[in-house]
């Protein structure tokens, strides 16, 4: 049968199919940026390396500590890797395949079979070496699709290693915050405790002079025990601080010790917008990698859809064979032959069906996961920009009330030098100025962690153009 005759047997055979493809079609709806509320302006470009704005040099080791060896960036590089071979397996498809197959086997031939005097009947050694050739043509798309998905998800992995550098690198500067703040509630605290101390002591001899009763002494008492709780409670928050540092930096217990105390500039200026960047969508590589992998989930329906079809391959072989392998390579022992075979589904049980709506509903999810994506970093944005100005204004009337909390320090300082008081009230005074810095302290360090969580949202220092799996693991 001639080739065209083929083409003409698979079309009618096609026309007769009861195979066809379903007529499900996608059912969530992509969220459009117009109904998002983004702003007009772009968000302002932010340095790779922002977390040095913070002027630690320890900070900055720790943070190429855990870009270089934080077990979650390995397994999501582990991850984009197996992509990576997924997409060459893919295109591999595309592509002819060749193989060479041989086999040489020692057996008796059948008397009353076709094999032919005087092989009939007695052992002989029997050779064969093949090439096979084979080609899928895929005319109806089914390799591109394939290859298109494994492309979108790779690339969507990659975006994963870009997300994954971002929340680790915020990750560490957080937890640096939060050392930093352990540390000086500390401080605070052990002047707290000192305080108190001399408190209950000026207390008790008042007492003793007739000048205070039980009732006071009672209070001083408790007062002490309350503020060896502050300090003990500001040096475990240290450790626990420690202990997360060294484990994104990819340490164990033994790095512990070896942490410093911060010194940290937090009234650093990031450069973070005043509303909703207008370029949100596309600065966030989570949301980059969720349209990636909508992309790839509408390539596998285009696949499931082209598997329908009836399929054309070329195939071919050439080699030698024969009985007796003293023959095995002359020229009658040739063979070799090219042509095409055809494959059409007639009756599947409904195997194709299936994974067209499986490819459909995962088209769903992918839209989905999407919307969901894109509403969580809106969300995530407009929260820290709440926060980081809401703490502003909260900072800016803790201040007043630590300036006059110091004021009242110094006049009662004042008056007991000139002997108009006594040194508790000066001490009592002075209890109001650690709290004062203790409110203080609590709204940098939140303010500092919520502009890194800020920048955070923003996409931080991801750059779109960087999505390639080639360039995007060295952008932070």
């Amino acid at each position: 049968m001639k080739f065209s005759r083929l083409i003409l047997l698979v079309a009618a055979l096609t026309a007769a199919s009861c195979v066809l493809p379903p007529k499900d079609a996608p059912r969530e709806t992509v969220l459009a940026d117009a109904a998002l509320g983004l702003g007009t302006a772009a968000a302002p470009q932010i340095p790779d390396r922002w977390w040095q704005a913070f002027g630690d040099a320890q900070l900055d080791r720790l943070v190429e500590q855990t870009l270089a060896h934080n077990p979650q960036l390995a397994l999501a590089m582990a991850r984009l890797r197996a992509a990576q071979a997924q997409t060459d397996a893919a295109r591999a498809g595309r592509l002819p395949s060749f193989a060479l197959d041989a086999t040489e086997t020692r057996q008796r031939f059948s008397a009353r079979d076709i094999v032919p005097p005087p092989y009939g009947g007695h052992w002989y050694w029997r050779g064969d070496i093949l090439a096979d050739f084979s080609w899928d043509l895929d005319l109806w798309g089914e390799q591109a699709a394939s290859i298109a998905q494994a492309g979108d998800e790779q690339r969507a992995a990659a975006l994963d290693v870009a997300a994954a550098r971002l929340a680790l690198a915020g990750a560490l500067a957080q937890a640096y915050v939060e050392l930093d703040l352990g540390a000086k509630l500390a401080d605070i605290a052990a002047r707290a405790e000192q305080q108190r101390g001399e408190i209950l002591a000026i207390t008790r001899k008042r007492l003793a002079a007739g000048l205070d009763t039980r009732v006071e002494l009672r209070e001083a008492e408790a007062a002490l025990p309350q503020a060896r709780l502050a300090r003990l409670q500001a040096q475990a928050a240290q450790d626990l601080a420690r202990h997360q540092l060294a484990a994104l930096s990819g340490q164990g217990a033994s790095a512990y010790a070896a942490i410093e105390t911060p010194h940290l500039a937090l009234d650093t200026a990031l450069p973070l917008p005043p509303d909703l960047p207008a370029d949100l969508l596309a600065r966030r590589p989570d949301v980059i990698a969720a349209r990636l992998r909508l992309a790839a989930a509408d390539a596998g329906r285009q696949a499931a859809q082209a598997a329908f079809y009836p399929s054309i391959n070329l195939a071919g072989f050439a080699g030698w064979g024969s009985i007796g392998l003293d023959q095995l390579f002359k020229a009658p022992s040739a063979m070799y032959g090219l042509g095409p075979s055809v494959h059409l589904p007639i009756f599947d049980a409904g195997k194709l069906k299936a994974r067209y709506r499986g490819a459909v509903a995962g088209i769903d999810a992918a839209a989905a996961d999407y919307n969901r994506t894109v509403l969580h970093a809106v969300q995530q944005v407009a929260d820290q920009l709440t926060r980081v100005q809401s703490l502003a204004h909260q900072l800016a009337e803790q201040q007043q009330a630590l300036d006059a909390a110091e004021d009242a320090y110094r006049l009662a300082k004042e008056r007991y030098q000139a002997g108009l008081t006594n040194y508790l009230t000066v001490l009592n005074a002075e209890t109001q100025v650690l709290a004062a810095r203790r409110g203080r302290v609590q709204l940098v360090a939140d303010q500092a962690v919520a502009r890194v969580s800020l920048l955070l949202a923003l996409g931080g220092s991801f750059h779109p153009e960087a999505a390639d799996a080639a360039t995007v693991a060295s952008a932070p």
